[in-house]
This record gives C-alpha cells, structure tokens and sequence, in this order.
C-alpha cells in the first residue's frame, strides 16, 4: 500500500459521528446558541443541535479527533451539566452521496431554540408528563437479562415490550423475544405514539412495561408519560441509550433481529446477524436498504423500494396508507413535459436517539421543490383580501417556499356600520342621550365583504354608513346562512380565470365558506378542483349542505383550545366542524393565541407538515 492509500485511509478511518441528548434546566439558551456556533465552526463539525429551556438534542459529524475536543469543551463550558450525558461516538463513512448528506443535515451546522426536544403529541395534553418522573433506567446487560428471565416471571408480573419507535423503523429491524409480547404501535411519527397510548392502555396496565427506541430520548418522554396515568401503570423501564448502546454490547444482535434504523447519513446500523428482516413494499422479497429514500405518495413515510422495483415516474403507497383505502397507480409524473422524479424530503428527525420531530414530512429553511403549492384564501366575515393578506403576512412568509397564497374578496358588500353611544342601566345597554357623532368620510374606508349574509341582508350598495341596529352580538355568526350561491358562483369564476389551486384556506366565516365546498367536493368536480381545506377558527353552518356523511377531503383545523382566547369563535363550535371530516385524513391543532392564525413553533411545524403531504 502506497503512503499516499495509506493516508487516505486514515483519514476515512477518522470520521465519525457524536449524538447525545441531556434533559437540565439550561440557564441562558442565548449563551448556549453561542457556544455551539463557536465550538462547532471551528472545529468543522456538520448536522443538527436543538436547544430547549430542557435540555439539548444533538447530532453532527466530522473527524473524530474533533467529536472528542467537542465533548472536552461541552464539559469545561457546563460543569456538572453534562456530567451523567451518554455521549455516542461511532465512527463511520462520509455519507454516500449529496441526497443522502442532505436528508441527514449533514451539509450543514444547524442551530436551532425549540419548545420541546421531543414532541410527544400534536395536540394539547391535559397534562405534560415530567421528565423526572421517567422510566427506570435499565443498562443493556440488565435489559437483556430480564428479555432472558421473561418466561420465569410469575403471571401477575407478566413483561411486556413496548416499542416507541415509528413504522419505517420497526420495518427493518426490532426485538424479537420467545413468550414476551412485543407491542409495535406502527406510528407514522413520534407525535402519535400518545394517542396510541390512550387507545390501548389496557394491553399496559398491570404489566412490567419494558421500553425501548434507537438512543434513549423518546422513552425518556414516553415512559414519563405512561407513569402519569397513575395505578397500574407504575412498572416501567427504559433501555438505557436505546438499540445503539445494546447492539455494541451483543454484537451478534441479541434479541434483536435486523438492523437499527439511525438518523443520520449511515441510515442503518447492524449486528453480525446477516438475516433481514424487512421487505419490499411492491415484491416483497427480502430488503433492508433505505439508501434510495423512496416515500408514500400521500404521507410522505418512507417506504421500502428492492431496486428492482424502482422506478422514477412510479408513486408508492405505504401500508398504513393502503390501509386506509387509498391507492394510486404507477402513473407518470410531468411538469412542463417532461417526466420528473416524485420529489425527495427531507427529514428533521431524532437528532440523538431517533426522536421524530414531525419525520414524515420535509421540512427547513433550505429544502428547495420543483414547485410552490397553490392556495387560495378566504377572509373572515367583515374583512377584505387586502386586510386578510396583512393578517397572513407572518404566515406567508414563513411558507413562502412551499406556498403561495392568493387572496381575494368574497361577493357580498357590506355597509359601514357604527354604533351610537349607549350607557349600562339596571344590567341593560340603553341609548344614551348623548348626541351621536358623525361617521368618518366612508373615502377613508377600505370596502369590507362577506361569504354568508342575514337572510334578510340589503343586497344594496355598501358605500353609505349605517347606523348598527344593536349592540354586537357574538353570536351573530349563526344567523348568517344566506348569499351561498352567490359566493360559489364567485369561486367558480376565480378556479375558472386564476386556478388551478391546490387547496383553500378560510379563516372563520371564511372557514365555513371551504367546509361548505368541501362537503359538497364530488359535486362540484370539474369546476372547483382542490385537494385540500385548511379550515382556521371555523364553523359548521346551519344549512342542509353540510348534513352528510363524514367528509372524506383532507383538511387541517387550527383554532383556539379550551383556555385559547378566542372570543370570536368558540372552542366547542370548532371541534364540531372537525368531527364532521374523516378523522383518517384530518388533522387538528389546538392553540392559546386567540382568533388567529399562530405561526410559531410548534404550531407552524405542523402546518408545514400537513402542506408536504401535497407536494
């Protein structure tokens, strides 16, 4: 070997990757951001660190000399705080190729402050679980033996394993134990792993629940969580630093078949086994290599392709997808002409452990597509496309990569109203006999519309002020149900003359307007095409349109929880709307901002995750 091979080995032999994650109080984020900008720039390290006032999640790669002075000055910075942290340092290859060093995050140093480390559920809990009250630690030594004792465990201490893991991970790889029931939830992210939780409590109760996930963090969370569900659900332990630490201690797999899923650009790690345990999605020969990165045409999950059946104008359905009835055939995908790839995601997942974020779907500052989805607006009652698009400027712009917006004024003007002063009497608003005060030029006005009028609305001019019959009534939205002609002839014209569009988004009166249309989709195929609502602070009208079966159009309802302040719409009269969609292909967030669209974390996360779906 030359000296010169030899050197080129040595430095391939030096690359390697570092992932860690400690929950601690962390006392200044500001000063933290600093450090890791600092420290890993000038050490060249690449890949993801996600910072919350709980702890950090950390995955980057580079040569291993500087993975280790990385973790030297973590510890020299922060005495004590990362004193008990399982630091993972593997060394490996340089990614593959671009595709895959970019799906990774490895192109790049990224430096981000989150809420949570781990998302643990979509929606509002009633209760958060603490992290202190987490599973018991169990070592892989220890872990394995209480898999090896199992079957000596007196019934009424029966074991249970519990994987917390996604779909596409438990595919190529799980524990595999004779007499233990292993209980695979088949998740499609991390976030949904609660709500399986809830579902199926009592296969847990009573039993000594044994969890486990790729490096320690989402147990962390999840097993936090099933101990707060109180009596019977006390008993639970966590593989300590998660498949990664256990496949390193039993490197002939142990009771674990197949390979560990990773989140970072050597996608898979292995065990001496050679068996595989996953299989092709089309042939179902036996295939493990998720290199290619082939994805679910509708959720975005990656999926399982042999390169046999690989094919670039092919879309593929995974099975939670088939599952729910939807199929697709090997059709060609165009743009311009010409034939084009189905586009690749990008995954911002478990920096450390294989926590899931929201994986499904790509996400991030930098992913580019060959195409911005369409989306049509629809303002609240009393407002205008002008108005609308200054309240969505937030919005707008944090989705100007994947979006755009197109606002426009619904048909039915309306007049300027004012009130004239009025005082409290005995409980009652009564007129005062102060002398009113005039209205403001109606120059000075911009016109305000809406999609649904009174039945007895002035389909008049709306240029002249109008003195208000009464005092603002909150409810008033429920008794405006005329003028729907009218407002679907005007959509038609606009799907006609500036379509097409790819979904519509309502806010409040606006909402109910695209529930409407949803409801009445198949009717209207040809002339009002769309493949999807979003539905903010919405409502169901009272109208016979809406009384049908469960509305099958994908959709995403954002509106104020319980406690949310929006003193517009209430909680209640939202989650009617939602219950009326297949809850299949509907998604809901729940908010504490108001009558608003909230465009920070987490809520734009899933905003964006629901709109990658699409593209």
């Amino acid at each position: 070997m030359s000296e010169e091979e030899d050197k080129s080995n040595k430095e391939a032999e030096e690359y390697g990757v570092l992932l860690y994650y400690q929950y601690a109080e962390i006392p200044n984020l500001n000063d933290m951001v600093t450090f890791y900008n600092s420290n890993c720039s000038s050490l060249h390290l690449l890949g993801r660190v996600r910072i919350s006032p709980h702890g950090v999640n950390v995955t980057v790669g580079g040569k291993l000399s500087c993975l280790e002075s990385h973790i030297e000055a973590l510890k020299g910075v922060y005495d004590g705080l990362f004193e008990s942290t399982d630091f993972k340092l593997a060394t490996c290859h340089h990614p593959l190729n671009d595709q895959v060093a970019l799906e990774s995050g490895f192109t790049s140093l990224s430096i981000r402050i989150v809420e949570e480390l781990v998302t643990l559920s979509s929606h509002p809990l009633l209760k958060s679980p603490e992290i202190s009250n987490a599973g018991r630690h169990l070592s892989a030594v220890e872990f394995h033996s209480s898999l090896h004792s199992a079957d000596k465990v007196s019934p009424e201490n029966s074991l249970v394993l519990l994987d917390a893991r996604n779909l596409y991970e438990t595919r190529i790889g799980k524990f595999d134990v004779p007499n233990v029931e292993t209980l695979d939830p088949r998740v499609r992210q991390y976030s949904d792993l609660s709500s399986w939780i809830d579902d199926n409590d009592e296969q847990l109760k009573g039993k000594n629940i044994l969890m486990y996930c790729t490096g320690g963090i989402r147990c962390e969370m999840a097993s936090a969580y099933i101990k707060s569900k109180g009596a019977g659900f006390e008993n639970v332990f966590q593989l300590y630093g998660g498949i990664q630490r256990y496949l390193e201690q039993f490197p002939d797999g142990g009771f674990f078949k197949g390979k560990n899923f990773v989140f970072d650009h050597r996608i898979s790690v292995g065990s001496s086994d050679p068996n595989i345990l996953g299989t092709c999605l089309i042939c179902h020969c036996s295939f493990d290599d998720y290199s290619s990165r082939c994805r679910c045409t509708y959720c975005r999950m990656l999926v399982l392709v042999c390169h046999s059946c690989q094919n670039e104008a092919a879309q593929y359905v995974c099975e939670l997808c088939q599952k729910q009835g939807k199929a697709v055939s090997s059709i060609q995908l165009k743009e311009n002409g010409k034939s084009i790839a189905p586009l690749p995601g990008v995954e911002l997942q478990d920096f450390s452990s294989g926590t899931i974020l929201l994986p499904q779907m790509p996400r991030g500052d930098d992913v580019r597509t060959s195409r911005k989805l369409r989306i049509l607006c629809l303002h609240g009652f009393r407002q205008n496309a002008s108005s609308f698009k200054g309240r969505t400027a937030s919005l707008s712009k944090k989705l100007k990569k994947i979006a755009e917006f197109v606002f426009i004024d619904a048909p039915h003007e309306l007049p300027f109203v004012y009130q004239t002063p009025t005082f409290m009497s005995h409980g009652r608003c009564e007129s005062s006999s102060l002398p009113p005060s005039p209205p403001p030029p109606s120059g000075n006005c911009r016109k305000k519309f809406a999609w649904f009028v009174p039945p007895n609305f002035d389909l008049g001019s709306g240029v002249d002020w109008k003195v208000a019959d009464g005092p603002f009534d909150p409810l008033q939205y429920q008794h405006q149900t005329s003028g729907y002609d009218i407002s679907l002839s005007r959509l038609k014209t606009v799907f006609s003359e500036e379509g097409p569009f790819d979904g519509i988004l309502g806010f409040s009166q606006g909402a109910a307007m695209a529930a409407l249309i949803s409801s009445q989709q198949e009717k209207l195929k040809g002339e009002v095409d769309f493949k999807f609502v979003i539905l903010c602070s919405g409502f169901a009208l009272r109208v016979k349109e809406m009384e049908c079966n469960s509305i099958k159009c994908p959709s995403l309802h954002i509106f104020g929880n319980e406690h949310g302040k929006d003193r517009q719409i209430d909680n209640q009269v939202s989650k009617e709307l939602a219950s009326l969609y297949d809850g299949s292909c509907s998604v809901i967030v729940e908010h504490d901002r108001g009558h608003i669209i909230p465009t920070c974390s987490p809520y734009i996360d899933e905003i964006k995750d629901f709109l990658w779906r699409f593209l």
